[in-house]
């Protein structure tokens, strides 16, 4: 699984004109699978998000957890994570897990950072969404595992 993580002062995501998924502060997570994913992985994961400490305390440093924080977290299903280009000008998406197997791993990656008590919306999968965000930082980071 690949997530990018943008810590944000407000998300939302809107499908065919509605709303589906806004948050206040915290994290925005655009969430690929690739085939090989397991739920070990995504259990992984939702841990290192719910933990990482990207949210400044008192003194300004990253000392604070999403938790901590009182953030949420809105995760939005993207597969051209895993878009290759390094042949071409057109993304080969065969890294990319079938919707069958995505979907459920990505509804379970929320089900577990929910589990770990962090406040989460969902975009809608496999549907055309909009995502606007406010990056606050910005701060951007890639996880893998």
């Amino acid at each position: 699984m690949r997530l990018v993580i943008q810590r944000v002062r407000r998300a939302a995501v809107t499908v065919d004109g509605e709303t589906v998924g806004s948050i206040g502060r915290g994290f925005a997570i655009l969430v690929g699978v690739t085939h090989s994913d397991t739920e070990e992985q995504a259990r992984w994961l939702a841990r290192k998000v719910a933990g990482l400490r990207l949210f400044e305390d008192p003194d300004g440093k990253f000392n604070l957890s999403l938790r901590e924080a009182e953030g949420a977290a809105l995760v939005v299903s993207q597969f051209t994570l895993y878009g290759d280009v390094r042949r071409g000008r057109r993304p080969s998406f065969t890294d990319a897990a079938r919707p069958e197997r995505a979907e459920p791993l990505i509804a379970r990656f929320a089900e577990l950072l929910r589990a770990e008590g962090i406040g989460v919306e969902t975009g809608v999968f496999g549907a055309r969404m909009l995502v606007e965000l406010v990056n606050d930082g910005p701060v951007t980071l890639i996880l893998e595992r």
